[in-house]
């Protein structure tokens, strides 16, 4: 079996051989891009495979590339447009897009493209108060982005504690409801506990109800 440890095909760098597989060698690979992938020798030979995969990623026409270029677009907006719909919740509070990512386009996509990114998650601080960069920066779901807002607040009860987003499905209650009952002054157990009146609304139901 011929060694490829060293050799480059195309943006691969061969590492180490990684075992066989139904008597193909296989071999972990090291692509420009910083993302490891393990490959057949023979496609590396013959040039059936080129990449880890970003290749094929990194046209125009490409749906992630055009996705993620949005979302870098929007980031840099929140925290540098004073005219953004939002910006008073970024720029205006000082946060900022790191000069890695605020300079080049390429830098936050390879970032993302290594570090978990889906079509279907949203870029997220893990710190509301931090800036954007990469070790403050994850992709998540929106239910844990929601989770992670700055105006959530943890409420324990029951033995449990809980966002109140995370309350309001685990008790199949709206946030708004929840939000309403606990502004209003109401005990705990009736505000997790007590069905919801369809026929009156959040606030004339918090009118009538006995605390």
């Amino acid at each position: 079996m011929e060694d490829l440890t060293g050799k480059k095909y195309s943006k691969l760098t061969v590492i180490k051989f990684s075992g066989k597989r139904e008597s193909h060698a296989k071999w972990l690979c090291l692509c420009e891009c910083g993302k490891e992938t393990i490959v057949d020798g023979w496609k590396l030979k013959s040039g059936h495979t080129k990449s880890c995969g970003c290749l094929k990623m990194k046209g125009n026409h490409s749906r992630t590339y055009r996705r993620l270029n949005q979302i870098w677009r929007d980031m840099k907006s929140r925290c540098k447009n004073s005219n953004y719909k939002n910006y008073h919740r970024y720029g205006g509070r000082g946060i900022k897009v790191c000069d890695e990512w605020d300079k080049n386009f390429k830098e936050f996509y390879n970032w993302s493209l290594n570090n978990g990114y889906s079509d279907n998650l949203t870029i997220d601080r893990i710190d509301v108060n931090g800036n954007y960069e990469p070790s403050n920066c994850r992709w998540a779901t929106k239910i844990t982005q929601a989770n992670n807002r700055d105006n959530n607040r943890i409420i324990e009860f029951e033995g449990e504690a809980h966002t109140l987003t995370e309350w309001s499905r685990i008790k199949g209650l709206g946030f708004k409801t929840l939000d309403y009952r606990l502004k209003a002054g109401w005990q705990l157990e009736k505000v997790f506990n007590k069905p919801l009146d369809i026929k009156c609304s959040h606030k004339k139901e918090d009118l009538k109800e006995d605390k």
